[in-house]
C-alpha cells in the first residue's frame, strides 16, 4: 500500500520558501523598537536640544513604501495628542505650500530611495532643515554637505518592510524629544513593550502553527480581502494592504470609517439591490479598538450587520494607548501575511517586480 504524503506544516513550509528569514525578522520587532527608543537621546545627538526650540509650522515626512509607513503613524499620533500637524510627503517634488518653517523627516531604509532624495535635496535648497533616518547610502551623506541636516543611523542588513521597528521607533522617538509629541515615561515605555512582546510570541506561526494567526490565514486564501477600521487607525490599514502587497502578492482594499459609509456601503449592499457582485464573495477584516469613538462603532456594528459578505473577522487591537493598539495590528498583519505567503508556496521576501522596475529606471537614467 502506497503512503499518502502528509500536507506540509507551516513549519516546512518556512523551511522550503523563507529564503531571508523573514520569520526571524518579524520575532525581533519589539526588540528592534525597544533598541530605537533608546538609541535616540540628547548624548548622542545634541542638536535636537537646538531644534527643540525651534517654532516649527510642522512636520513633513518624506518616504516610500515601509519608510513612508511611520510618518502615518506619526500622524496619527499627533492628530490625537500632538502639537503642530504632520503631512506625510511620498514622490519627487514637495508641497506648494512647503517653506523652511516646516521641519523636514526624510527616511528610507536603503538611503538611495529617489524619490525621497531629491525630496530631501529639494528642501535644503528651500533653506529647511532636514533629519535624516537611513542605514547608509545617498541620504545619510546628506548631513556632510549641509550644516542643517542631521542623522539618525538605524540599522540595514534586512528587507525594508521587516525594519519598521528599527525605523518608527526612531521617528517616534525624535518627535518626542523635539516636544512635538509628549514622551512616554520609561517604566509606560518598558511595560507596554512586555505586553506587546508577549503578543508577538503568541502570534509566531511556527511555535503555534495551529493557532489564530494560522487558522486566519487559510480562511482568507481563495477569497479577496477587504480591510476597514476608523480613522485614527489608518496607518495601520494601509500597513496591512502594504504587507499583503509584498510578503503574500495578494491585492487587499482598504475603508476607513466613517467615509466609507457615505460611499462604499451602497457597493457592500446588504439593503436594496445595488450590491456588487463580489461583495459577496469578500472577506471582511475590521481592524477595531477600545478607544474607537461611539458613533464610529454603530456605524461598523450596522455595516457587520448588514454587508451581504457572511465572512468576517473583527481584529481588536490590543494596548493602553493608541500607539500600543497600533503597533499590536502591526505584528498581526506582519504575520499573518507572513503565513499567507508561505500557505500560497510564495517566499516572502520575493519582490521580483520591483527590483526588476528600479533596474528598469537605473537603466534610463
Amino acid at each position: 500500500m502506497m503512503e499518502h504524503e502528509h500536507e506540509p506544516t507551516l513549519i516546512d513550509l518556512a523551511e522550503r520558501y523563507d529564503s531571508e528569514d523573514i520569520i526571524d525578522f518579524t520575532r525581533s520587532f519589539v526588540d528592534d523598537l525597544r533598541g530605537g527608543f533608546e538609541a535616540v537621546n540628547h548624548e548622542r545627538f545634541p542638536w535636537l536640544s537646538t531644534l527643540r526650540q525651534a517654532p516649527w509650522s510642522g512636520v513633513i515626512c518624506l518616504g516610500m513604501g515601509g519608510s513612508a509607513a511611520g510618518g502615518d503613524f506619526l500622524r496619527a499620533l499627533t492628530d490625537s495628542n500632538g502639537s503642530c500637524p504632520v503631512f506625510v510627503s511620498r514622490g519627487y517634488n514637495l508641497p506648494a505650500w512647503f517653506d523652511a518653517t516646516w521641519l523636514v523627516l526624510a527616511t528610507s531604509h536603503s538611503g538611495n530611495t529617489e524619490e525621497t532624495v531629491t525630496a530631501a535635496q529639494t528642501a535644503l535648497g528651500k533653506g529647511a532643515t532636514v533629519i535624516v533616518i537611513a542605514s547608509g547610502g545617498h541620504l545619510a551623506g546628506l548631513p556632510e554637505t549641509s550644516d542643517r541636516c542631521h542623522l539618525i543611523p538605524t540599522v540595514g542588513g534586512q528587507p525594508p518592510r521587516t525594519a519598521f521597528g528599527h525605523i518608527f521607533s526612531r521617528q517616534l522617538a525624535c518627535l518626542e524629544y523635539l516636544g512635538l509629541l509628549p514622551r512616554m515615561a520609561d517604566e509606560h515605555r518598558d511595560a507596554m513593550l512586555l505586553r506587546l512582546q508577549q503578543h508577538n510570541e503568541h502570534f509566531d506561526i511556527l511555535k503555534d502553527p495551529e493557532g489564530d494567526i494560522a487558522l486566519l490565514a487559510s480562511s482568507l486564501m481563495e477569497q479577496p480581502i477587504a480591510v476597514i477600521g476608523p480613522q485614527e487607525l489608518a496607518p495601520a490599514l494601509t500597513r496591512f494592504k502594504n504587507q499583503m502587497n509584498e510578503n503574500a502578492a495578494r491585492f487587499v482594499r482598504t475603508g476607513v470609517l466613517p467615509e466609507m459609509n457615505h460611499n462604499e456601503s451602497v457597493a457592500w449592499g446588504g439593503i436594496g439591490d445595488d450590491a456588487d457582485p463580489e461583495a459577496s464573495n469578500q472577506a471582511l477584516l475590521l481592524l477595531t479598538w477600545e478607544g474607537m469613538l461611539p458613533r464610529v462603532r454603530q456605524r461598523l456594528d450596522w455595516m457587520v450587520a448588514h454587508a451581504s459578505t457572511e465572512t468576517a473577522w473583527n481584529l481588536t487591537g490590543e494596548g493602553e494607548t493608541l500607539l500600543e493598539v497600533l503597533l499590536y495590528h502591526c505584528m498581526v498583519m506582519d504575520w499573518l501575511s507572513t503565513a499567507l505567503a508561505l500557505l500560497h508556496g510564495k517566499d516572502p521576501a520575493a519582490i521580483a517586480p520591483i527590483s526588476s522596475l528600479k533596474a528598469h529606471l537605473d537603466s534610463i537614467q
